[in-house]
């Protein structure tokens, strides 16, 4: 009988980009940022079934990182992934238009920083194809190294973890902890991206003060408000009856966070119309207004295993020793074993610093005249987005700020 390999370990980073941009994004784009977008918010509503605190992931992340080992999937698991992730099914098309993406966030002499990189680590004396690395070198500007998984496991379990954190500047440690990697696994698969920007419109610090925020409508929490209350600041904004949504933008104009409000202390109402319709629908509605903010500061960070997830979603042969991932290795030895990932997030006066990591590991058989308030008090989610391509690489839903 023979036995599958791992394909272990997909790691990713990621940000999101600002909302409200162009009404159309570039052609060279809109063949992969739709898919992304659509597989962001079907995650987010498998995790609201049965997370019910924190939540916060990059879907580009996840998204890129699958994308590699998607171009080794073969016959029905091939199938499944393009059903999750909508990847596009021309090769050439789908190539090149991650390049280019790759190419625009990754570039260089913005006011923030958004670093990108991405990893192969490979089993050494196992073959992968020639074809498979051309591709990731090319077109997903991956780096490739030989690590000793067989021989010295622990040891390139630490040059990953390393590679991770310098990625990162720090903010997703020990992404795979003791155990996670073992001598069956032949791949791990990197694709790291961290993110600091500064608000263009910063909170006056000595303005922040101590406050409730209401966790519920009868439990509350301490936590460090922050404020803008001038009156020339401005905001994008708008309201219905049911939540208020805000884009604050950080410097340079090309990165935003969204954040809808709930009118009351009931996010799941919002969450269950929450889909990319929807969401695109709501940000239409923004416009330039006065408005008073009240936002809270808050650091947390999270860590999941997509492996049931992803099955949920409409992949559940990947992680099957029966799927076809020749076009890795030329055999039909691999399977995803498991698909980890890590965020971090923190906000501030100053703006915002965010980094995450996915891992996929792999084996042997991975309005008026009044001023509104938007008073971010209770749970709300935020998003953060690209402008130009409208990319979504963050996602989140704030239930108990942690300082």
């Amino acid at each position: 009988m023979q036995m599958k390999f791992l394909l272990s370990e997909i790691l990713m980073l990621t940000i999101l980009y600002g909302m409200g941009g162009r009404a159309e994004m570039p052609q060279k784009f809109d063949e992969i940022v739709p898919g992304n977008n659509y597989f962001c918010f079907n995650l987010y509503k498998n995790l609201t079934e049965s997370e019910t605190g924190n939540i916060f992931y990059s879907p580009f992340s996840i998204t890129m990182a699958m994308a590699m080992v998607y171009e080794g999937a073969r016959g029905w698991v091939q199938g499944e992934m393009q059903g999750v992730f909508k990847f596009p099914l021309d090769n050439k098309i789908r190539q090149e238009s991650f390049l280019s993406l790759y190419q625009h966030l990754n570039r260089k002499n913005a006011k923030y920083k958004l670093n990108i990189a991405n990893a192969l680590w490979i089993q050494k004396d196992y073959t992968i194809l020639p074809a498979y690395l051309k591709i990731i070198q090319r077109y997903y500007d991956g780096y490739a190294r030989n690590v000793d998984f067989v021989g010295a496991t622990e040891q390139s379990r630490q040059i990953i973890n390393k590679w991770v954190e310098e990625k990162t500047n720090q903010k997703i440690k020990d992404l795979f902890p003791p155990g996670s990697i073992d001598q069956q696994s032949r791949l791990v698969v990197t694709n790291a991206i961290y993110f600091k920007g500064r608000w263009i419109k910063q909170f006056d610090k000595s303005l922040t003060s101590e406050e409730d925020f209401w966790v519920t409508e009868t439990k509350s929490i301490k936590v460090q408000m922050m404020k803008r209350i001038d009156p020339e600041t401005k905001f994008n904004y708008a309201e219905t009856d049911e939540f208020q949504i805000l884009e604050m933008a950080y410097e340079g104009g090309d990165l935003s966070m969204i954040i809808i409000l709930p009118r009351k202390n009931d996010i799941r109402t919002i969450e269950k119309e929450l889909t990319i319709e929807k969401f695109q629908e709501w940000k239409n509605l923004l416009t330039e207004a006065r408005v008073e903010v009240y936002l809270p500061k808050f650091t947390f960070r999270t860590r999941y295993t997509l492996t049931p997830n992803l099955s949920q979603l409409g992949m559940p042969n990947a992680f099957s020793p029966h799927c076809d991932f020749s076009g890795i290795d030329g055999t039909k030895n691999l399977y995803i074993r498991s698909v980890v990932h890590q965020a971090y997030v923190d906000v501030n006066e100053e703006g915002t610093e965010a980094a995450a990591a996915t891992g996929v590991v792999v084996g042997i058989t991975s309005v008026g005249p009044r001023i509104p308030v938007f008073r971010a008090d209770h749970p709300f989610i935020f998003v953060i987005q690209e402008k130009t391509t409208g990319n979504i690489l963050f996602i989140g839903r704030v239930v108990e700020p942690e300082a």
